[in-house]
């Protein structure tokens, strides 16, 4: 008997008349045959909302108590597909993310998945139920509840696709797959067939909101083949996977792009050994990851410049864990700069292959658009530049790397 696992998106239940379609989209799955499991998101902007709320309580709720908070979210979403999959006469059992087995580090907010104990979920599926899985938590051994971070459904989706030994992990969402580039930026976006574990990670992680990335990180390191695909409509999707097959003649697969990027700028560092390690590992100390970092020459003497980009949302966090380091050794000062944006072309080779970079860094020229920071790994070149510029930037590349044309391989 197949065993499939499904997530659906907060778009996708976003309100009971979109609960009771992906009933509906469940209910026809069960019925041929197969072991269902599902992990649904927080309805719409649930999420939010409790945000909202809990800022109208207090400035600064504890980490503790805001997963507690969010994590009801997912639990609404859940108890009423398992609901309306009963109304529907399929059987259907309900799981918080606890009780489906998932256990995770203590780190609130932005927790990892150590293991998963799928037991339950095992003879859930062995009564012929459908288990409805609660996206985005689970447990610490103390039994404090976590949540995953933005998107963390997605990872639930694809560790419980590999705990339970599922061959796919489907993925549903209100989009029809992964695009070039984002479509509400770009009309002449082109949904891609198929894309690599390395390629999706790369645009998931620069700004692409359509996969999470540690769900694709998931997948690659297991083996399961993702699948990205509308909850609305019956169409083609993109399977995200290992073999993508022959080399294509334009080595960029996608565009990726970030609004909400903060730079921090240390000026005047000390230029001796460890003082860059004395200012990450304050990051690290933090629970926070630096980008984007560039060190240069510093008008303050003998001493460094050192600049890294954070989310904009963790900017005051990493003003917090580093302004003290940066007095203590000696530093002149920090500043920063919350109005940018991330700029990515992805595809594998497009760092190694001559004329890629030229063509990037030219085409923003030619629209007067300013780097302000480059950064690249071995499948990505990522431009930092003027957050109000990014709608502009993402449509000149798209254009310039010809991304609306079909894909081809070298004859």
């Amino acid at each position: 008997m197949a065993l499939i696992v499904q997530k659906y998106g907060g778009s996708s239940v976003a309100n009971t008349e979109r609960i009771l379609h992906v009933a509906r989209r469940v209910a026809a799955r069960a019925r041929e045959g197969s072991q269902i499991v599902v992990t649904v998101s927080a309805m719409g902007d649930t999420t939010d909302d409790l945000i909202a709320l809990a800022q109208q309580v207090t400035e600064r709720p504890s980490d503790r108590e805001m997963d507690l908070l969010l994590s009801t979210g997912e639990i609404v979403s859940c108890t009423l597909l398992a609901m309306a999959l009963r109304d529907l006469g399929v059987p259907a059992r309900s799981f918080t993310g606890w009780q489906a087995g998932i256990l995770t580090n203590d780190t609130h907010g932005r927790a990892r998945v150590l293991s998963i104990d799928p037991a339950r979920l095992r003879a859930s599926l062995d009564r012929g139920e459908v288990a409805v899985v609660a996206g985005f938590q689970g447990i610490t051994t103390e039994t404090d509840v976590t949540t995953l971070g933005r998107g963390g459904s997605d990872t639930t989706a694809v560790a419980l696709a590999a705990a339970l030994g599922a061959g796919c992990c489907d993925i549903y969402t209100d989009v029809e797959g992964v695009y070039t580039c984002d479509p509400r930026l770009e009309p002449q976006a082109r949904k891609l067939r198929e894309i690599s574990y390395e390629e999706m990670l790369e645009m998931a992680s620069q700004g692409a909101r359509v996969m999470h990335p540690r769900a694709v990180e998931l997948g690659a390191i297991h083996g399961i083949p993702i699948l990205v695909a509308s909850s609305m409509k019956d169409a083609p999707g993109t399977l995200i996977h290992g073999d993508c097959g022959m080399e294509p003649v334009n080595k960029v697969r996608g565009i990726s792009h970030d609004t909400d990027i903060a730079k921090v700028t240390v000026l005047g560092v000390p230029d001796r050994p460890g003082a860059a390690a004395e200012l990450f590992a304050c990051l690290g100390g933090s629970n926070l990851a630096a980008d984007t970092i560039v060190q240069n020459a510093s008008a303050h003497g003998p001493a460094t410049d050192l600049t890294f980009t954070v989310g904009v949302a963790d900017l005051r966090r990493a003003l917090e864990a580093i302004t003290p380091v940066a007095v203590e050794m000696g530093a002149s000062g920090v500043i920063t700069d919350d109005r940018l944006g991330k700029l990515s072309i992805v595809g594998t080779g497009v760092l190694n292959t001559p004329g890629y970079a030229p063509r990037m860094f030219k085409a923003l020229a030619d629209a007067g658009i300013n780097i302000e920071l480059i950064t690249t790994s071995e499948i990505r070149i990522t431009c930092i530049i003027d957050q109000g510029r990014i709608p502009d930037a993402v449509r000149v590349l798209h254009a310039t790397f010809e991304l609306e044309r079909a894909e081809s391989t070298p004859g």
